[in-house]
């Protein structure tokens, strides 16, 4: 196995994990791809879109902001975030992310462990990711 592996935004796959689902995920890296235990993707969310409430029974979710503006859920408390910010999620938090902004919202995601999310992911519907998301993925 290679000790690098370079991701071209030409080569993500994306997919929607349910045809009602207002996110969907450009897989960056997880374990069909590069035989890791965690994932990498980036997740991006329609105006008004979110995340359902979920948790995780022993995986640690990051959010980094990318683009965009939203409220993170943990529990019973909720946090604004926006463009730089960064939300660690520990096991057994029932968790959510809302886009409130007048765009997309972008953030680079990570489970560790994976936990099952990279098969839920690519067990959806395939995405292409549009001129927007290119746009705000490659900074042009």
């Amino acid at each position: 196995m290679k000790s690098f592996r370079f991701n071209n935004l030409a080569d993500v796959k994306a997919f929607r994990i349910s045809p009602d689902s207002s996110n969907y995920f450009a897989i960056l890296f997880d374990k069909p791809l590069d035989g890791i235990e965690n994932i990498f993707v980036v997740e991006i969310f329609n105006v008004g879109g979110a995340t359902p409430p979920n948790e995780h029974a022993t995986a640690h979710e990051f959010f980094y902001v990318l683009h965009g503006e939203g409220v993170a859920r943990c529990n019973d408390e909720e946090l604004a975030i926006g463009k730089g910010d960064s939300l660690l999620l520990h096991p057994g938090n029932d968790h959510e992310i809302r886009n409130t902004g007048n765009s997309k919202l972008y953030t680079l995601t990570v489970m560790t462990p994976n936990e099952g999310f990279s098969e839920l992911i690519r067990s959806g519907d395939p995405v292409t990711l549009d001129e927007e998301d290119l746009r705000v993925l490659t900074g042009a």
